[in-house]
């Protein structure tokens, strides 16, 4: 590989959002990953399918590895995410980091982003027919990142992906599967922000997430 040529590709993997490289594990099917998801965001970072992106300043696909066994999923960017391009990089991104880091992961090692890909005015809830518009681009992430786990983080992903209506409570309990994927429930990050009562029960999940990743590690 040339220096152009390499330059050329790590531009391509910041622009996807990877800001770290493990080298032992990135292999060629990563980085075709890699080279997909930045090629999707490029072509669906105008997207005007709904009335979203009146209130975009960036289109804000996903970031972390595209080759990640573990995917995390929320509802939507909120103003710093907008601001930056980013998901999960305001006071909910800082803690999830945290929570991560508590079971021993990297925002590098996992990969993240959310069912819409721009603010919602006022940080509300997406609308249906905004989730519906941008169904597409998440199911496409999916695809092709072909984590072992997926954890959908608060109500509006699990009704995105699994179309539930049982409380948060019911909805921890369960094992969900998309697509032969193992699914999981938890409490979106700005929850226990504003319920701070939610840790102890949040940490329940994060124990749990950690064993069930722990074991699919194992098993690779």
């Amino acid at each position: 590989m040339t220096r152009k040529s390499l330059q050329q590709y790590l531009e391509l993997l910041e622009s996807s959002g990877i800001d770290e490289l493990y080298l032992p594990e990135y292999d060629i099917d990563s980085r075709e990953k890699a080279e997909k998801l930045a090629n999707k965001q490029e072509n669906y970072r105008n997207c005007q399918k709904c009335s979203l992106h009146k209130n975009r300043i960036n289109f804000v696909y996903g970031t972390g590895n595209p080759d990640a066994r573990l995917m995390l999923i929320g509802e939507g960017p909120g103003s710093e995410e907008n601001k930056q391009g980013k998901p999960f990089v305001g006071k909910a991104g800082q803690l999830l980091t945290k929570m991560l880091l508590a079971i021993n992961l990297q925002r590098s090692e996992v990969y993240i982003t959310n069912v819409v890909k721009c603010q919602p005015p006022g940080n509300r809830n997406p609308a249906p027919d905004e989730v519906e518009q941008c169904l597409p681009y998440l199911r496409e992430q999916i695809e092709i990142i072909s984590p072992k786990l997926i954890v959908l983080l608060g109500k509006v992903a699990a009704v995105t992906l699994f179309d539930v209506k049982e409380p948060m409570t019911i909805l921890r309990q369960r094992r969900f599967n998309y697509e032969g994927i193992e699914t999981y429930v938890t409490y979106h990050p700005a929850a226990l922000i504003y319920n701070a009562s939610l840790k102890k029960e949040s940490w329940k999940d994060l124990q749990k997430i950690r064993d069930i990743y722990n074991s699919i590690e194992k098993q690779s």
